[in-house]
């Protein structure tokens, strides 16, 4: 494998490592139905607290999954896939190129 290839992955692992949880898929999944949320919002449709939804939102926005947009006093929250869309891809065909 090249080195271009390896940089890749280690670009992309924290997104595999981000996606591997199940409670950040459902917040993903709510955010792409709801296309905005607050805490609130996603706490009165998951089994979770309100700090664990705010730490798994944190993670996500880290790993430039979602994005924040401040109202008054509520953070709404909302997906942001083309960074990891665009790594993904290039990983992808760096990977093609191998076969």
């Amino acid at each position: 494998m090249s080195r271009q290839v390896m940089d890749l992955l280690k670009q992309c692992a924290p997104v595999f490592s981000i996606l591997a949880d199940e409670n950040r898929q459902e917040i993903l999944l709510l955010l792409d139905e709801n296309k905005q949320m607050t805490v609130t919002e996603l706490a009165q449709k998951l089994p979770l607290s309100r700090p664990a939804i705010s730490h798994h939102l944190k993670h996500l926005l880290d790993n430039k999954l979602v994005e924040v947009e401040k109202r008054g006093t509520e953070r709404h929250y909302s997906l942001n896939l083309k960074w990891a869309t665009q790594i993904l891809k290039l990983l992808v065909i760096e990977l093609e190129k191998i076969n």
